[in-house]
């Protein structure tokens, strides 16, 4: 099976409904209003099918000028397009800008009906034909087939059809290797089943009873029925007319505009960088101006900053950012079409090149993005991942920055990984420019560190990270990957670190035989700073320097003793509890001959290292 999506455009009563209705025996214009009157208001979806298996599904857009933002949100997803000129009036102005539209959205191939031949004469046929070769000169319509036919009579409709089976075959399929991605052009619910959305699938693939994710209000559903075409189906394809029967969603939950993507894939933006191009005969557009940007089934206000000037002239483009008003689902690679804040005319198109930018300088130059628009799909990922700093990107991110097929996005991984211009941290991918910076940034404050607190046994991990601004996802291994850092419990010291107790034996000394004499009443570090004429933040360091060798142990921030009397007290307590199945607080300050002051923080070490446990007013023996 293959499958195609055609698109209508024309000026409205060109007849393309008609034309529609006459190719496949299905009315496309299904609202009440629409055949009361006799016009195309909302999009109308048909299908025609061919015995080898090929689909081409269609959309009829509305002609009507005031009606161009709904031909937008069906043009979207077309693959090829049917433009439709009635003989009897020729070129008119939607005709122009339905033309206009399909170039900017750089749709590649098409053909071109010209309807109601019964209206007119031969000679007045040829001069519109002729007309209608000049009017798409330059564009991708240049040298289609141009078909004369009539609805009314079915005059060379079995050769449309023919033609285009020739031009949808000739289309490249949609890739169906990428992520799901379906823009919402209907919501309806239908009795018995609930809420159906309805779509073009412009990439991967979907099956009954998956996980889909609806942007940009983030809501989980399942897929619960599959239709395309009119017929039940267990899995949908890119190129697809589909509906989804989603589960546990309310119609009122969702909206056109909407896209129903694979969970947890795409982030809604609300900042692009785009290269923008504007039509000829078109208003100059300032720098910083407001504009309605179509892109999919959604529409937003966006506000332009231009990067390289403040005004693009009619026929010309530039690099610029779009801040939008709304959210809207985009990748790296898709088109759209921007009209006029007011009046409302289309005004010109672009592609996104960055649907998650970070910050930029309008001095900082537009390498990168010249970049994104024109180098092969390894450069465009080196260059994001750049981009995202510290942060990083993981792959599954990546499938969901750019219109890319998974395999081709893995395949330039890897090959970056190879060449060491990436390198991965746990599931993060880093530059090697970011990584090279960060690591010189460590080591640097590292090494300051060192020199400043020369018996301090090393930095803070947590002051460390917080300082040099690294994401905590990825900071373990970070330092795991740095060879010449060693990371200790909560701290981080140079491998080739020794914390200088050499230099301060004569104060360690001083420090052990303080505490040792003072037994079971230790002095605060205050009081042995005061005792040895030591700057305190010198005993502080020199205290914690000693604890980590293991000659002191910590009691609490001020209170230190030596080990051999931490001993002398575990023996104390083992010998006590030999006759005995608790002890009071008085009972172990007079086992120590101490006072209270320093029995409760010495019962509150016990009790934290689970050496003893409180039960009430009494303490029970833990260690064995």
């Amino acid at each position: 099976m293959r499958y195609v999506i055609l698109g209508t455009a024309g000026h409205i009563d060109h007849g393309k409904s008609s034309l529609v209705k006459a190719l496949t025996g299905i009315d496309p214009d299904r609202l009440k209003e629409e055949k009361e009157r006799g016009i195309t208001i909302d999009l109308g979806f048909a299908d025609l099918t061919y015995p080898d298996g090929l689909t081409v599904g269609i959309v009829d857009v509305p002609g009507h000028e005031r009606l161009i933002r709904n031909m937008l949100a069906g043009a979207g997803g077309i693959d090829l397009v049917l433009l439709v000129i009635a003989a009897d009036e020729g070129i008119m102005p939607q005709s122009r800008e339905h033309l206009s539209i399909c170039n900017l959205l750089k749709i590649k191939s098409g053909l071109i009906a010209i309807t109601k031949t019964d209206l007119a004469e031969k000679d007045w046929l040829d001069l519109v034909i002729d007309e209608v070769q000049d009017f798409v000169k330059g564009t991708f319509l240049e040298g289609a087939e141009i078909v004369p036919l009539s609805s009314k009579t079915g005059f060379n409709l079995d050769l449309l059809k023919e033609k285009i089976k020739e031009a949808a075959l000739r289309v490249e399929p949609k890739p169906v290797k990428e992520i799901f991605r379906l823009p919402i052009d209907r919501v309806f619910t239908l009795k018995g089943f609930g809420t159906v959305v309805t779509g073009t699938l412009i990439s991967g693939s979907i099956s009954l009873d998956e996980p889909v994710e609806i942007l940009p209000s983030g809501l989980m559903s399942r897929v619960r029925g599959l239709h395309s075409h009119g017929h039940a189906i267990q899995k949908a394809y890119a190129g697809q007319r589909v509906a989804i029967n989603l589960q546990g969603v309310d119609k009122e939950a969702l909206m056109r505009g909407d896209v129903a993507i694979t969970p947890k894939t795409i982030t809604p933006t609300r900042t692009i960088d785009a290269r923008i191009e504007l039509l000829n005969n078109v208003p100059p557009l300032k720098s910083k101006s407001l504009v309605h940007l179509h892109i999919s089934t959604s529409e937003t206000i966006a506000r332009v900053i231009l990067y390289d000037r403040e005004e693009l002239k009619p026929n010309d483009s530039c690099f610029c950012q779009l801040r939008l008003s709304d959210p809207v689902i985009a990748l790296s690679g898709d088109r759209f079409i921007l009209r006029r804040f007011s009046p409302v005319i289309t005004i010109g198109g672009g592609t996104v090149l960055d649907p998650s930018p970070s910050r930029r300088k309008r001095t900082e130059g537009t390498n990168d993005l010249e970049m994104l628009e024109e180098g092969a799909l390894p450069e465009k990922i080196a260059i994001k991942v750049k981009k995202s700093g510290l942060e990083g990107m993981d792959r599954r991110s990546l499938s969901g920055w750019i219109k890319a097929e998974t395999p081709a996005i893995e395949g330039s991984i890897e090959r970056l990984l190879d060449e060491g211009r990436l390198i991965k941290l746990d599931s993060r991918l880093l530059h090697i420019d970011v990584y090279r910076n960060i690591t010189s940034a460590i080591l640097n404050t590292i090494r300051d560190s060192h020199k400043k607190n020369p018996l301090s046994p090393g930095m803070q991990k947590e002051e460390l990270r917080t300082q040099l601004k690294v994401p905590r996802e990825i900071w373990g291994a970070l330092l795991s990957a740095i060879k010449d850092v060693a990371a200790e419990k909560d701290t981080v010291h140079l491998r080739d670190f020794r914390a200088a107790s050499t230099d301060a034996s004569q104060t360690s000394s001083g420090i052990i035989s303080v505490l040792e004499k003072a037994r079971f009443q230790p002095p605060s570090k205050e009081e042995v700073s005061e005792a040895l004429n030591v700057p305190l933040k010198t005993v502080a360091d020199i205290l914690k320097l000693l604890s980590k060798e293991g000659k002191l142990v910590r009691i609490n921030d001020s209170m230190y003793i030596t080990a051999s009397v931490h001993n002398e007290m575990l023996g104390i307590l083992r010998s006590f509890y030999t006759g005995h199945q608790s002890m009071t607080v008085a009972e172990f300050r007079d086992l120590l001959g101490t006072s209270r002051k320093y029995a409760l923080p010495f019962l509150e070490y016990l009790d934290s290292n689970k050496i003893t446990l409180r039960v009430g007013d009494v303490r029970k023996l833990l260690l064995k």
